[in-house]
């Protein structure tokens, strides 16, 4: 035998997938979360699931350690060396308030404090020619102070660096020298791209959780040899593709969103499997909600990603590429409140793995969604966490009631709100990533996925007037499962702003030359064949004198003299479509360089469906269920493992499997297609 398995660490619990290569069968299970340590809920899957990791041949990661390290701020003790005039970038930031009338409105603060910030003598324009040369003395000083202050972590960030990496890579010569054991993070390694404030604490980012990642990824590579793995585990990316662990040790803010961009792989692949081009992904766990949009089976990739960002709350910048999710605090762990005027709320607290909701009986006392869910009738945690918790819906009861007996209304009532506004919240990050981008909902697809995507995605994708709804088998560890669907990949950036003419070809497949060797010499140094890899080119174009960008595919494999008038085109139609206007007669720019390398690993083959089975010989009970304005019916409820190929259901109803329930409403039907996912639409005339 030999296996192929992927591992997800969520807020509330870590994910176990593996793919018997053998036969195509797929073993799943779940494990609670272990914050103290996430590496013991990683192993506790392993041995849970039973199967020898001397039988596993490939081993993907998705990890929650860098964006916890960063947002409860238990970073290594970092400083910075930058420019001279540039030691407060990070104070400074940007002058726009997302919050503008606020007068108590706070800057993000610094996550290196003021007193380990260096300025070093040092200046390059903005084509990286030399204006004055570095300092190297100032150099040798600040390392005598890291020493004395016990320095863990450096980051180097020149003004410019990223047109002329040469100042950055001699003082990373000099640190790495002196100070064996502090982590390096020089900026022209990490991100060749302009914006210096975003670049700063992009690189500063980067070196603050160096340690930390290193640590873990580490300990857990030797805990995996030490059960038998034998091959390089890999490491789930924010962009969507996977890095072996020595190559996500280099920069590890790539992993920041390491485990929700498998979900939204997988979705992918779901839709090319089934013809549908245009998907909205839908990824509901215990701690939080996420939401992506995948156009013409192309998923998005921002550099514009901020944590901790809100309405009235800049955030950070981190300029890596990351798969476009927008994430909410709304999952069924999320806790219900009042807020100090009356108001109803729900999340972004989580009641996580530990204690988790009222009814896991583990001292939870706070109501949460899945104790609304639970209330409601829509799931029936005693079928598949009574071998974990003694589950008890009397605790659920005793959480509601402080909510109900506020309003005044029963426990069943205040459960219905508390749903009611967990949709509502969902249903503006929903419309974040299609309507507000100029989408149009009623052209995709969505795929619900984690263990409440099923039982929300039914309301919330009608009430969006999608296609369809679709739950693909295994939805509780989809994300797991679409980390054994990717590539290695990784991204290049580089600024160069270059008129769009024919003059400036050459200039620009140079650029595109130079990134390209980058990226196959990377390959080459951690062993992986050139013939494997594959490459996608973008550029970033503006009209001149604009101050933001719109991302624009290349119609071939190079920029021609015969091409040009197709990419322009494009950049038109793209920018119409994002801002609704164009410029025909402007003139237009490069701006960005962007070269995405796959490096091909292989993958596993989704196999037809095979099981035969009516519908109505899966029912396995009859139960009253809450629908809101619906009202109590009493309906039957499915056993999914025993729903067939073209098994066909009429709502309303619920179908339950190993970790999830799907809620299928009154006006909706349901069949199973070729491949075991659920597809949900409205019923049919």
């Amino acid at each position: 035998m030999s296996y192929r398995i992927a591992i997800d660490i969520g807020g509330t619990f870590t994910d176990y997938v593996a793919l018997n290569e053998n036969n195509g069968d797929l073993f799943v299970t779940k494990s609670s979360s272990t914050p103290n340590n996430f590496a013991d809920g990683v192993i506790d899957c392993i041995e849970q699931a039973g199967i020898s990791l001397e039988e596993v041949n490939y081993l993907v990661h998705g990890s929650t350690i860098v964006i916890n390290a960063l947002t409860e701020k238990k970073g290594a003790k970092t400083a910075l060396i930058t420019t001279e005039g540039f030691r407060d970038v990070l104070e400074i930031g940007r002058a726009n308030r997302p919050d503008m009338y606020n007068y108590y409105y706070t800057k993000p603060k610094a996550f290196i404090k003021r007193r380990y910030r260096f300025e070093v003598e040092e200046r390059l324009n903005k084509d990286g020619e030399v204006l004055k040369p570095i300092n190297l003395n100032q150099v040798n000083d600040i390392v005598n102070v890291c020493k004395a202050e016990n320095i863990e972590a450096i980051a180097v960030c020149f003004l410019h660096s990223y047109a002329n990496p040469e100042h950055e890579q001699k003082v990373k010569e000099i640190l790495e020298d002196e100070l064996p054991d502090v982590k390096i993070s020089i900026s022209s390694d990490l991100i060749k791209e302009w914006r210096e404030y975003e670049r700063t604490n992009t690189t500063a980012f980067n070196a603050y959780v160096k340690p930390v990642a290193n640590k873990y990824l580490n300990t857990l590579k030797e805990r995996l040899n030490n059960k038998g793995l034998k091959s390089e585990p890999y490491a789930m990316q924010s962009n969507g593709g996977t890095a072996t662990f020595e190559m996500a040790k280099v920069n590890p803010v790539n992993m920041i969103e390491s485990g929700p961009v498998g979900g939204v792989i997988g979705a992918n692949e779901i839709g090319k499997l089934i013809g549908e081009k245009n998907i909205i992904t839908f990824d509901i766990g215990g701690t939080t909600a996420k939401t992506s949009l995948i156009y013409n089976n192309e998923v998005k990739i921002t550099t514009d990603y901020f944590l901790d960002k809100t309405p009235i709350y800049a955030g950070y910048p981190v300029k890596v590429p990351i798969v476009d999710i927008i994430e909410i605090g709304a999952g069924g762990g999320s806790i219900a409140w009042i807020d100090s005027v009356g108001n109803l709320k729900v999340g972004p607290q989580s009641a996580g793995a530990d204690p988790g909701p009222a009814c896991y009986n583990l001292g939870g006392k706070y109501p949460t969604l899945t104790d609304a869910n639970f209330i409601a009738g829509r799931i029936d945690l005693n079928r598949f966490l009574k071998d974990k918790y003694e589950i008890d819906i009397n605790k659920s009861y005793e959480a509601v009631k402080g909510i109900a007996d506020y309003y005044k209304i029963s426990a069943e009532e205040a459960a219905r709100a508390i749903i009611r506004i967990a949709n509502n919240n969902m249903m503006n990050a929903l419309k974040l990533v299609s309507i507000r981008k100029g989408y149009d909902p009623s052209e995709f697809v969505m795929v619900a996925m984690g263990g409440n995507g099923g039982i929300l995605s039914p309301a919330l994708g009608r009430e969006l007037n999608v296609k369809k709804i679709i739950v693909p088998l295994n939805p509780g560890v989809f994300s797991a499962w679409g980390m054994l669907m990717t590539d290695l990949r990784q991204d290049y950036i580089r600024t160069k702003i270059t008129k769009f003419n024919k003059e400036n070809v050459d200039t620009a497949n140079n650029v595109f030359d130079e990134m390209l060797q980058e990226a196959i010499d990377m390959y080459k140094d951690f062993g992986f064949s050139a013939k494997d890899i594959y490459i996608v080119k973008t550029v970033d174009i503006r009209y001149v004198g604009q101050e933001h960008t719109v991302k624009t595919p290349i119609s071939g494999d190079i920029i021609t003299n015969q091409n040009l008038d197709d990419i322009r085109n494009s950049f038109e139609k793209l920018h119409e479509q994002y801002y609704s206007f164009k410029l025909p007669d402007s003139d237009i720019e490069f701006v960005n360089f962007n070269v995405t390398a796959f490096c091909k690993v292989d993958k596993a083959e989704i196999k037809p469906f095979d099981l035969k089975g009516k519908a109505e010989d899966a029912i396995r009970c009859m139960r009253t269920v809450d629908f809101d304005e619906d009202g109590k019916i009493e309906v039957p409820v499915y056993i999914r493992e025993k729903l067939g190929v073209d098994s066909f259901i009429k709502g309303p109803a619920i179908i339950e499997e190993k970790t999830s329930v799907t809620v299928l409403y009154c006006n909706q039907e349901l069949y199973v297609d070729n491949y075991g996912n659920l597809i949900i639409q409205g019923v049919r005339k």
